[in-house]
């Protein structure tokens, strides 16, 4: 298992959650397709639960917040930081917009809600007792982040201002893409990829023991299938919904090349 301890390298993804409109149908469905278990909901921070892979926290689950707005669910993705007060400055400075500024939650750590300037909502958190998923890359657990933009050199220069990203080009005919790489990391933490279809995002991929069998458990939990498996350089994946519509991807991955 690929267990992780402490907390991550800044600009890395770190951590994944949601808020769902039915706590225990997304429980249900997310138990019936990841293998998820689920802490009971704390009180103190609206009934949020952490996703257990094999005991350790991979994700996190939340009902809305009392009198919300009711607005489309997806997962949002969190980039670590050690300074989320610079961090958020630098967003700023970079032409990012503060969705929901750095706040401290208790000795857990301290978070903010951002979107980069082609509109993709992503999240920072600087680590308390909370360091992050705890379990990567393994079956039920977070395997890849990515951000898809709506211009890809501006998004790249924004996450390179903002975090130090380096990239690795991969783009093809018809396709940008990159992988980024945070200062003195070893090997690529995410994606960068350019949306032209929808609006620009932030996506999660869980890896999976099989994606076939995977999707079919989607479609029998009630949800849905956005692309059917196929296969590729990094393994064979398919993108599925959640109840609520909220996309996601599964893979079954093969070695990354040196």
């Amino acid at each position: 298992m690929s267990i992780h301890e402490g907390s991550w390298a800044p600009g890395t993804p770190c951590w994944v959650d949601i808020s769902v409109p039915d706590l225990a149908r997304s429980q249900a469905f997310y138990r019936e397709v990841l293998g998820w278990e689920f802490t009971e909901g704390s009180e103190e921070f609206g009934g949020y639960t952490t996703a257990l892979v094999s005991g350790r926290g991979a994700a996190g689950m939340a009902p809305p917040m009392p009198g919300a707005e009711p607005t489309p669910t997806f997962w949002t993705v969190y980039l670590a930081t050690a300074d989320s007060a610079a961090t958020e400055a630098a967003i700023v400075q970079a032409g990012g917009q503060v969705v929901f500024p750095s706040m401290q939650l208790e000795s857990l750590g301290r978070m903010g809600v951002y979107a980069d300037p082609t509109g993709a909502v992503f999240g920072t958190w600087e680590s308390g007792d909370h360091t992050g998923y705890d379990v990567a890359n393994e079956p039920g657990a977070v395997t890849w982040c990515e951000g898809m933009v709506g211009d890809f050199e501006a998004g790249k220069a924004f996450y390179t201002e903002v975090f130090g990203y380096t990239y690795t080009d991969m783009s093809a005919d018809g396709m940008d893409y990159a992988m980024f790489t945070v200062p003195e990391g070893e090997q690529p933490a995410g994606g960068i990829g350019h949306e032209k279809e929808r609006p620009p995002y932030w996506s999660v991929t869980f890896e999976v023991d099989g994606t076939d069998a995977a999707v079919e458990r989607v479609r029998a939990a009630g949800g849905g299938v956005l692309m059917e498996p196929f296969d590729f350089e990094y393994g064979r994946i398919a993108v599925v919904t959640g109840p609520d519509g909220e996309p996601f991807g599964v893979i079954t991955s093969t070695p990354m090349p040196a």
